[in-house]
């Protein structure tokens, strides 16, 4: 699937891809709603409804994942009810085996997440992740999102990873689609992002359910920096 040998630099996003997606769905797709129709006095249905005409309108966009455009358009404040519902935060069940392997095999491991830093911090706060990685970004450093060919010209700028020797990882093939314009080499997809839902037919990539068809290769290349 993937040839190890040729890896130095692995970069990784955040939520379905070493977090569970559950949480998220269910804090934007239902969580949200009811609070909003609490707030506004209508039914949860119409609020399910303007919230998801809403997030198609900025789907893609940095205002798409920033709490604080949320907040504003909701008149919720977001982090604290995310707060509310944080117990559902966790690791995806295979990522810590394959996130020690990875950082055991000397390879540079590197987070880039779409998510605003408030909920990267409450994330990293539940799940310790931060342990795992050599850099963490969130694209609002950037000020664009993964979607956007001027996200990875900055963040490689930044960051200087070779692209022929770099694998990014996603559980969007919109973003799979970015960096294999941009450039790097490597990619695979995760199909099954939520533990809530059934796995996804992903053909463009190759893709996983379970990180542990990896670590046999991962474990049996080293990378010498």
């Amino acid at each position: 699937m993937l040839d190890w040998s040729k890896i130095s630099t692995v970069l990784l996003d955040m939520d379905g891809t070493i977090l569970d997606l559950h949480f998220d769905n269910h804090f934007w797709l239902h969580y949200l709603p009811k609070r909003y129709s609490d707030l506004r006095g209508v039914s949860l249905a119409d609020a399910q409804t303007s919230l998801a005409n809403h997030y198609e309108k900025v789907a893609g966009t940095i205002d798409w994942y920033c709490l604080d455009y949320w907040a504003q358009q909701t008149q919720l404040s977001i982090i604290d009810l995310k707060r509310e519902v944080q117990h559902l935060i966790q690791l995806r069940s295979d990522a810590h085996d394959f996130l020690v392997a990875l950082k055991s095999s000397g390879r540079e491991v590197v987070l880039v997440t779409n998510a605003h830093p408030d909920s990267l911090s409450l994330k990293i706060e539940r799940t310790k992740l931060d342990k795992y990685f050599d850099t963490l970004y969130s694209t609002h450093e950037f000020g664009v999102t993964k979607e956007s060919q001027l996200l990875w010209q900055r963040l490689h700028q930044k960051h200087g990873f070779a692209l022929e020797k770099t694998l990014f990882v996603d559980d969007s093939v919109v973003m799979l689609d970015s960096a294999k314009k941009y450039g790097i080499e490597h990619l695979l997809a995760v199909a099954n992002p939520d533990s809530k839902k059934a796995s996804a037919v992903i053909n463009d990539y190759p893709s996983i359910t379970d990180y542990s068809v990896l670590l046999a290769g991962i474990n049996n290349s080293k990378w010498n920096n």
